[in-house]
């Protein structure tokens, strides 16, 4: 138990020593996507044959370790998704990946024991191996600061976090900072809420501490939704400790003595290593009563979310941790004022918390010279859809759409044409070729109609069909609305209907000015911010690609071929045989000719299942 600053002191010291002890790291990745792929098959294989061949495993700090122990972590996600599952090797930087659990042998013997990289399992690109992971042109172009010990300390360990200096900055806030001067840091740093608003966290803090009611919450919303984001939930499985820093400085700052973590309950494993975190936090004196000594008191509850979209808004997630359906209410008042249980709350996401450590260590202007002075500091994006290198990455705010999607991403999967991305999940926008030059920041995204939002990037080649996608987001939407209000859940649901039609060739000219209609009342009159975007996604593709629209609905017509039931099936008479094996095989009974002749589709009754295109083998069967 830590009861003064002293101890504190001299275990990280303590911990530093021991991890510099460890000449070898074995680093498995274990968030979530590696799991999938196998991780924990590959740390139980390490361990087996390890100790198969007596070499010592040193896998705590809690035990005294000598100069020759191995240390086998399970560290968190490394980002390069797409590559997993990923083994980093320290001290030489090797990286291996698609790992499985026969190559760890060979790992023990040519790399633990030897010193030497196994090239079959580095990455390789264009004829060049990358031997160690700064190389690789997916991290060359990042700044891993939020994310900086994701992939580099045991994702399990409060050890490991002091060792690398954790809590340091807590130290700093408790002891060598007054109340007034970190919010004014937080406040002069002018870092803006990851959650996607961009509001300034420190004048939500100070708003806050004014108020005159003695009992403050502060609240972490973990409850990321967007479909294709994961950048909260590998922060909290990755280095969950940096954020409940975080929450421990603003409660210091604000005046609270609680604290809350709303965590959606697909995410078991951030879930089970928050509980972890928390529980060490309490062994060691961080969190409770009477925090090292220095009277202040503060406390982690967790909350477990049931997945409803419309929970990441901020009233609507306080409701649910009080038990209440979780719903929006109208403000004012605001949650500054009447958030938690109706006392003061600051409300910031899972990034924005993990980012305060950096501010309050390292200072404001420190903070203020990475990015545009609107929008300082990185950002973590979660990189999905047709890209080559799918994954997590980190990247100063305003670095261009151009360099995270071909010089980070890798550029298009199968050198297909890049046609748009879709940045800011349901609530976000549609960007296009004209905007990869833009950069990535609150003010410049909002300008071009979209918004970082928290910070997902669905990126789609020339073979994406935009309706569908407008289809696909405004189903998702409709979905998630609670229903409270009738522009959301009504005007979704119309727009949906339409969005059906289109892509079912039953689309009407006037359907697209009815969409635009409809989208407008629905940002005008929705009660909460999650209706008011609700109709970005289809705005902006309108916008970007209203031929596409157009051809779906005046020539039924589906230009990228994906909409099923736009698609046309002939038959060149000119290739076709008159074998008769697409009549037999066809479930609809829509092929008809005689053998040895020419054959033809009704295309009323062709339900386009390709079953016939397969078939042919002279290719005479296609699909328009």
């Amino acid at each position: 138990m830590l009861k003064m600053r002293s101890d504190l002191v001299n275990l990280r010291e303590i911990y530093q020593k021991a991890t510099q002890m460890q000449k070898v790291k074995i680093l498995i990745c274990s968030g979530t996507g590696c799991i999938a792929g196998g991780a924990k098959e590959i740390h139980q294989e390490f361990l087996r044959r390890m100790e198969a061949q007596g070499v010592n495993c040193f896998v705590t700090l809690e035990k005294e370790p000598h100069d020759k122990s191995v240390g086998l972590k399970q560290s968190g996600c490394h980002g390069f998704c797409e590559m997993g599952p990923l083994v980093r090797i320290e001290p030489w930087g090797f990286l291996y990946i698609k790992v499985k659990p026969e190559d760890c042998q060979e790992i023990i013997d040519k790399t633990i024991l030897k010193g030497e990289c196994i090239e079959r399992l580095a990455y390789h690109k264009d004829g060049k191996v990358y031997q160690t992971q700064e190389e690789i042109p997916f991290y060359k172009k990042q700044t891993r600061l939020v994310l900086e010990h994701c992939g580099h300390i045991d994702a399990t360990s409060l050890e490991e976090y002091l060792s690398v200096g954790g809590y340091k900055a807590l130290e700093k806030a408790l002891f060598d900072m007054e109340e007034e001067a970190i919010i004014k840091e937080i406040e002069l740093s002018n870092l803006r809420g990851r959650g996607g608003g961009g509001f300034p966290a420190g004048r939500k803090w100070s708003q806050v501490r004014r108020q005159k009611e003695p009992v403050k919450y502060i609240v972490c919303n973990g409850d990321e939704g967007d479909p294709g984001a994961f950048m909260d939930r590998s922060i909290m499985e990755g280095d969950p400790h940096r954020m409940l820093e975080g929450m421990m400085i603003a409660a210091r700052a604000c005046g609270a003595q609680e604290g809350y973590i709303y965590v959606r309950a697909e995410y078991p494993l951030a879930i089970e290593r928050l509980c972890k975190a928390i529980a060490q936090a309490h062994a060691y004196g961080l969190l409770g009563k009477n925090i090292l000594g220095t009277g202040f008191d503060f406390d982690i509850h967790i909350n477990r979310g049931a997945g409803a979209f419309v929970c990441g808004e901020g009233s609507a997630l306080t409701a649910s941790i009080e038990g209440k359906r979780g719903m929006p209410r109208v403000k004012p008042p605001r949650t500054v004022e009447q958030g938690l249980f109706e006392k003061p709350t600051v409300l910031n996401n899972v990034e924005t918390f993990a980012n305060v450590p950096l501010v309050i260590l390292n200072g404001a202007q420190w903070y203020k010279n990475i990015g545009p002075e609107n929008s300082p500091g990185t950002k973590a994006f979660a990189l999905t859809g047709n890209i080559e290198n799918t994954g997590l990455i980190e990247v100063p705010m305003g670095t261009s759409l151009r360099e995270v999607i071909f010089d980070i991403g890798g550029g298009m999967r199968g050198g297909a044409g890049f046609k748009a991305v879709q940045i800011g999940g349901p609530s976000g926008g549609c960007l296009t070729t004209k905007d990869l030059d833009l950069p990535l920041d609150f003010d410049a995204l909002k300008k071009a109609g979209a918004m970082i939002g928290s910070g997902g990037l669905v990126v789609m080649d020339e073979n994406t069909c935009m309706v569908e996608v407008a289809r696909f987001f405004m189903n998702f939407t409709q979905n998630e609305s609670c229903g409270k209000c009738v522009p959301c859940r009504e005007g979704t649901k119309r727009m949906l209907e339409i969005l059906e039609r289109m892509v079912e060739g039953k689309g009407e000219p006037e359907d697209i000015e009815k969409l635009l209609e409809l989208a407008d009342t629905i940002s005008s009159t929705a009660l909460c911010g999650l209706g008011k975007t609700a109709a970005f996604p289809v705005v902006s593709t309108i916008k970007n690609f209203k031929e596409e629209y157009e051809a779906h609905i005046l020539e039924k017509r589906c230009p990228a071929k994906n909409c099923q039931k736009l698609k046309q099936i002939t038959i060149d008479p000119a290739l076709c045989k008159g074998c008769s094996k697409c009549s037999r095989l066809c479930p609809v009974d829509a092929i008809h000719g005689k053998v040895k002749e020419p054959f033809v589709i009704d295309p009323n009754k062709c339900i386009k299942c390709g079953s016939c295109i397969s078939a042919c083998a002279f290719k005479a069967i296609k699909e328009d």
